[in-house]
């Protein structure tokens, strides 16, 4: 029998990482590298930025650094100073910021840029629910697991479902139990029975249970506070022999609590105080912590034919202000008999996402910390061979003894309803990967790999041997961080989600140089990323933007006390060859000006302008050729160059 039909199932529709290696000892002494050495650029970015001076790319680099090496605080003080700017960053710096903010307990900053994250990343599993109706068939098939079903020996040949465990029994409802019959289908009215575990994991002699919480109406669906000294059931509206139906003529459902008493027996029986005459509320689930009551229920203010509720079940047991989950989980159809995990997993039966045929279960993994921080909830279908073409509900699983029930009446049962049983899972992914060099793409022997949370806590770490290779054994349906390190070089970082199938995922992390080689002839420009040193049009004197990229030259200068360089200023060929001569010349003559007002002694700089004598490309100084050139190609030519002339 359809169990909508014999219920009146009330239903709920519910990086660049500038986090850089740390060296044990920064090498200072250029007298050891002969006529070389290198260069390590947070240390540089970190004395520019100390001194006033930024830029976008500056501060995203110095928040990441001691983001991914969780030193937070320092984190956020840089992504605040990145913020400020009031730039276009990507998404991403967003929610790091966010999470930098929340681990140091500033929540309500944090949750204003979790918004701005998620208004930037709709697409984001982290940041919006997500269920695809496009080839959901398919997905669902991607879903599929290769678990056994079993159907319990203690089903009858009547209905039985809802499963719920108790001490070492399971609690179920059944309408084996005789006595008055329910005219919608001439079975008898539903009691509650317990059957108790047998030393090969069946179970068997099953009883009535709860005394008198048993009547001669419906009771079904029963869950259990952590100390189960107190039990949450659906029973019909009958209460102190009175059988009341709303103005429809109709018989409602509602949840009551017993309380246990000293002699193990259950009384006194209360009805919980949002239940009504006019509308229907049903199918408990309380959580591992004793502190919040889900249920279904169609009262006032649902989406659909029943939504999911939760309370708050107070410190002296009295129950809060129902509170519906919303409509990224509750449609207008029906959403019902939900169950909360250990670890927060919502699972619920539905008919109004797509699925196999009628009640599917779907879960929501992490439910109870994503509801309460009003984070994105991804609705997943549990697939085949839990989901079927016909009713599928009742889902319940205890994750320390790995059993799963739940309850179909799928063709091949022995009655209207049976209860299933199932082994959990043991689903594992492999991450394997390499960890090589970005640009020479040699592997990188030595390097460290992290795995962590998907908050950034550390689960495990491997140092690779000479085939640079890691492993990690991962829990499927989870979301991590797997990072790689090695001195000299930059971090690097991906984000994987692994799939609820056990298969080999392969990872390559790419790391680049942080320590850069520098000798005579080296050009400080390239080294350290410096653009163009720009100056107003037709003048020569340094602007802020410019002032901040002469900062990271003269934090090398700095740095090595005996190094010199010749300042070479270049322009295009878009004005007169003596013009452009002079510009050039002005223009290396004022940064080195600034160079020496910094406290670097003029022996040390030379400049000289080259106009347009040294083009790096083809748009020459010919008509002929200005039809090939884009504004992009002549700003390659007007370009400022510090050479290393001596070490």
């Amino acid at each position: 029998m359809k169990t909508n039909k014999l219920i009146a199932t009330i239903i709920l529709s519910l990086a660049f990482l500038s986090g850089y290696a740390q060296k044990d000892k920064i090498r200072q002494a250029t007298k050891e590298y002969e006529n070389f050495a290198y260069l390590k650029t947070t240390e540089i970015l970190l004395e520019v930025a100390n001194k006033g001076y930024t830029s976008v790319d500056i501060l995203q680099k110095l928040g990441n650094s001691f983001y991914f090496t969780n030193k937070m605080e320092d984190a956020a003080k840089w992504y605040a100073a990145l913020m400020a700017m009031n730039e276009t960053v990507d998404a991403e710096y967003y929610f790091r910021y966010a999470q930098a903010l929340k681990s140091v307990e500033n929540y309500t900053e944090s949750d204003k840029w979790m918004k701005k994250f998620l208004e930037l990343k709709k697409d984001d599993l982290r940041g919006r629910a997500f269920l695809s109706k496009v080839d959901y068939l398919s997905k669902i098939e991607a879903a599929s697991r290769d678990i056994e079903i079993k159907n319990l020996d203690i089903n009858s040949n009547q209905s039985d479902f809802g499963t719920a465990q108790f001490n070492t029994k399971i609690i179920f409802a059944s309408s084996r139990g005789g006595g008055k019959k329910y005219k919608w289908n001439e079975q008898p009215f539903l009691d509650l029975f317990s059957a108790e575990k047998q030393e090969d994991g069946t179970y068997s002699n099953v009883k009535e249970f709860g005394g008198d919480i048993n009547t001669k109406y419906h009771e079904s669906t029963v869950s259990f506070t952590p100390k189960e000294d107190v039990m949450y059931f659906t029973r019909n509206n009958y209460f102190k022999g009175k059988f009341k139906k709303d103005d429809n003529n109709t018989n409602r459902l509602k949840i009551y609590k017993a309380t246990k008493e000293s002699d193990n027996t259950w009384g006194p029986i209360e009805s919980i105080h949002f239940n009504s005459d006019d509308y229907s509320v049903a199918h408990p689930s309380v959580n591992i912590n004793g502190t919040k009551l889900y249920f279904a229920s169609d009262m006032p203010g649902t989406y659909g034919n029943s939504d999911i509720f939760v309370a708050d079940i107070k410190p002296d047991g009295s129950l809060g202000e129902p509170i519906n989950l919303g409509s990224s989980i509750n449609t207008e159809a029906q959403e019902t008999f939900p169950f909360i995990n250990e670890v927060g997993d919502l699972y619920f039966s539905s008919n109004g996402f797509a699925g196999l045929g009628g009640l599917d279960i779907f879960v929501i993994r992490d439910f109870e910390k994503k509801f309460e921080n009003k984070l994105p909830l991804v609705i997943e279908n549990l697939a085949k061979p839990i989901n079927g073409p016909k009713d599928d509900f009742g889902y319940y699983e205890n994750l320390t003894t790995k059993e799963g029930f739940f309850t179909s009446n799928r063709d091949g049962g022995k009655g209207d309803d049976d209860i299933y049983t199932f082994n959990l899972p043991q689903c594992t992914q492999t991450l394997k990967g390499v960890v090589k060099d970005e640009y020479t793409k040699a592997l990188l022997p030595g390097a460290t790999v992290n795995l962590l949370t998907e908050n950034g806590k550390p689960i495990s770490q491997v140092t690779v041997g000479n085939d640079a290779a890691f492993s990690f054994e991962v829990a499927c349906n989870q979301e991590f961080l797997v990072r790689a390190s090695k001195d000299t070089y930059m971090p690097d970082e991906v984000r994987v989600t692994t799939p609820n199938k056990k298969q080999e995922l392969q990872l390559e992390l790419s790391l680049k140089p942080d320590e850069l080689k520098i000798q005579e002839g080296t050009d400080l420009a390239k080294t350290l990323n410096i653009p163009i040193i720009y100056f107003d049009f037709d003048k020569h004197n340094i602007r802020y933007d410019a002032e901040v990229e002469l900062q990271k030259v003269l934090a090398v200068m700095n740095k090595y006390p005996t190094m010199t360089i010749d300042i070479r200023s270049h322009t295009d060929c878009r004005a007169k060859a003596a013009y452009n001569l002079m510009l050039s010349e002005n223009r290396a003559k004022s940064t080195r000006q600034y160079l020496i007002k910094k406290g670097i002694a003029p022996n040390r700089l030379t400049a000289k302008g080259y106009g347009e004598s040294q083009l790096v490309n083809d748009c020459g100084c010919e008509p002929t050729n200005e039809s090939n050139c884009t504004e992009a190609k002549h700003q390659l030519n007007r370009r400022s160059e510090f050479i290393i002339v001596k070490m």
